[in-house]
């Protein structure tokens, strides 16, 4: 944190008590809870808070900027919310799973919870009101999604009978924009602040604005042309991740991406990708903007 405060680097720091929760984590096996609702029990939503406060502090202490990815519990919001009304370069994120899905999917008999293990873990239904409301008042900042897909065959099963071998993520980053799409509809954020969470404040908080981030002269022109009435089924039979499960499996959404550009040039039309190898290029980023 002193080395980031020097340099101008941002620290993403993942907040839980990891101590503690290998503590919880023993105890939980040694008494024979075993089942992948266990692996959100233990991981306890005031260790994430604790993490998220003391993390705060120590960031204060060495006068570094602090981005908190993946925050799923109330509490650690309120600790995020605090530290920005007193006009710290304090940032927090959240994912779709957090705002979309909960513990009773953490708790979907038959080793079907497993799907749903993540770091940090869904949390209580109760918790998603906060988290809208954080995105709202900008508490939180942007939504990303950790991304971290494993096949339920032959890789989340590796933790039947021990949840703590339940390999953690979740496959979504092809669902973020219509999830979030779905948000506005459903009226949780604003369109406006669909694009601000998604696409423009990223590119700032990551130093690749003006280049990314903005249609205008002189951007990459990466451009969606995105149809709002496109209703369909979230599925793992259409989607095109490489894994074996949707953890939105049978979601409806109303909302998705017609065309993409990429630099001008179009690689998806209508589902179809048209892109090549070799069309990426290395982008260098700068400084975040959000930097005080």
């Amino acid at each position: 944190m002193q080395r980031s405060a020097g340099n101008g680097g941002l620290i993403m720091m993942h907040a839980e008590n990891g101590i503690a929760i290998d503590v919880l984590v023993e105890q939980a096996l040694a008494a024979g809870h075993t089942d992948p609702r266990y692996h959100g029990e233990v991981r306890r939503e005031l260790l994430e808070a604790e993490a998220t406060h003391r993390a705060i502090q120590l960031a204060r202490v060495a006068g570094a900027p602090l981005y908190v990815v993946h925050v799923s519990a109330e509490q650690a919001v309120a600790e995020i919310a605090q530290a920005r009304d007193l006009g710290l370069n304090v940032f927090g994120e959240t994912c779709p799973q957090y705002l979309f899905l909960s513990t009773d999917n953490l708790a979907e008999p038959d080793f079907e919870g497993a799907k749903y293990v993540c770091s940090t873990p869904l949390r209580p239904k109760e918790h998603q009101a906060a988290l809208w409301r954080g995105l709202r008042t900008n508490d939180l900042s942007v939504v990303s999604t950790d991304h971290c897909p494993f096949c339920f065959v032959g890789q989340k099963e590796l933790g039947r009978g021990d949840f703590s071998k339940i390999p953690n993520g979740l496959p979504g980053v092809e669902n973020r924009m219509d999830l979030l799409h779905q948000a506005v509809l459903d009226g949780h954020i604003s369109r406006r602040r669909w694009i601000e969470l998604a696409c423009a404040t990223p590119a700032r908080m990551f130093g690749l604005y003006p280049r990314k981030g903005t249609i205008a002269p002189g951007a990459d022109a990466d451009v969606v042309v995105y149809d709002p009435h496109d209703r369909y089924t979230m599925s793992a039979r259409t989607h095109h991740m490489n894994v074996d499960y949707s953890a939105y499996e049978g979601r409806q959404v109303s909302g998705r991406a017609r065309t993409v550009l990429s630099r001008g040039a179009v690689v998806v039309d209508r589902g179809e990708y048209l892109g090549h190898a070799g069309h990426g290029t290395f982008v260098p980023r700068a400084t975040s903007q959000y930097l005080i």
